[in-house]
């Protein structure tokens, strides 16, 4: 998660020593730094359910499932960013020998604010697809139940969009699936004024 309203500018050179220096995470978009601002109870909910979904299913086959403070590098958009959750599956490589910069996921997964929406479906994903290895982008709402999954094909991005419980989302270049119930358990929406609705576990 990000704000973008928190902004300066450094080299890569000088985010990156800035950075590792850093008590608080901030995203590098061609120049600009972006603050990273705390996660929601949902967000935090909806990462962890996500992360342990895919977990099983993927390490038997030797992928690996990163959190938050795994940095991903795009050199060819000089930018950086913390996905929520990504996932490798050939060996990793990283920017240098921190190993502290990923330079290629195979699937990125990012949950969704109000403030960020945008800036993940815009500029963010635009840097992204710069990168060769990605395969699938999937954004998770956390203030209702939505999906949106890209998936590369040749040159193209196709989207498919999930908005069920029942919908089981299919992570075709890892082999593995997601149901919407898995994601959104405990996850309370506000439904009007006064009431909430929360996905129970099952």
């Amino acid at each position: 998660m990000s704000s973008i309203a928190a902004r300066t500018y450094l080299t890569p050179e000088e985010y990156i020593a800035v950075e590792r220096k850093a008590t608080l995470k901030s995203e590098y978009l061609s120049g600009e730094i972006v603050a990273m601002s705390g996660a929601s109870n949902e967000h935090n909910l909806i990462t962890m359910n996500t992360a342990n979904g895919l977990y099983n299913q993927v390490t038997e086959r030797g992928c690996r499932v990163y959190g938050s403070d795994m940095r991903v590098g795009i050199s060819t958009g000089v930018s950086y960013f913390y996905p929520d959750v990504t996932i490798v599956c050939d060996e990793p490589r990283f920017e240098d020998d921190v190993f502290d910069t990923l330079i290629n996921p195979r699937v990125v997964i990012e949950v969704l604010s109000d403030s960020t929406a945008n800036y993940d479906r815009g500029e963010k994903f635009i840097r992204y697809r710069q990168l060769e290895s990605l395969q699938e982008y999937i954004l998770i709402s956390q203030d209702q139940v939505h999906i949106e999954h890209y998936l590369r094909q040749g040159k193209q991005w196709i989207l498919s969009e999930f908005s069920a419980l029942e919908n089981v989302l299919p992570l075709v270049s890892i082999e593995a699936e997601l149901s919407l119930g898995q994601v959104y358990r405990f996850v309370e929406f506000e439904t009007d004024a006064t009431a909430q609705t929360t996905v129970e576990a099952g």
